[in-house]
């Protein structure tokens, strides 16, 4: 389990369900193997936010719940673009060929993780993003712009991809 304090970089993979060929991960209901109801109900498929009040471990545990990709960020130590880049690409473990700007970041959140064959969804965690002078505001926008393009993507092909995040 995601140990916060210890600001782990972590992915975690879960299987899909054994009738994949015929789940419909992007309507499936949004419920845990036990009946109760997502912590995902009120947030839509594909979309980019604020993490607001979930928890890091409550997200983590609902893509357990839902059998959905996890990727996890803490990008308090990047100060600049390429820190933060870095890291995203460390925490998610990227391709070493990763070549650390926004475009090769588009291409490994859609065109590589679509090439590893069929998705059942991801929940992503960029967990305090810097506010520095070498990350200000328009890097930081950049950077979440390439997510919600990410997102659109996924929804295109009916798989979720939530993605939540903090600044500093």
């Amino acid at each position: 389990m995601l140990q916060p304090a210890s600001r782990q970089f972590r992915q975690v993979s879960h299987h899909p369900p054994d009738n994949y060929d015929n789940y419909d991960s992007h309507t499936a209901p949004l419920m845990d193997t036990e009946g109760k109801m997502s912590l995902f109900k009120t947030v839509p498929p594909n979309i980019v936010q604020s993490i607001r009040a979930f928890r890091v471990t409550d997200l983590q545990q609902e893509a357990a719940d839902l059998q959905q990709h996890f990727l996890y960020a803490y990008c308090a130590e990047a100060v600049t673009k390429q820190q933060v880049l870095t890291t995203i690409a460390t925490a998610f473990q990227f391709p070493r060929h990763f070549g650390k700007n926004f475009d090769a970041l588009h291409d490994c959140l859609t065109d590589l993780t679509h090439k590893a064959g069929k998705q059942i969804g991801f929940v992503v965690v960029l967990e305090q993003l810097p506010n520095t002078q070498k990350f200000d505001k328009e890097a930081r926008e950049t950077l979440l712009d390439v997510f919600r393009d990410a997102a659109d993507y996924w929804a295109e092909k009916k798989v979720p991809f939530r993605v939540f995040y903090s600044f500093q």
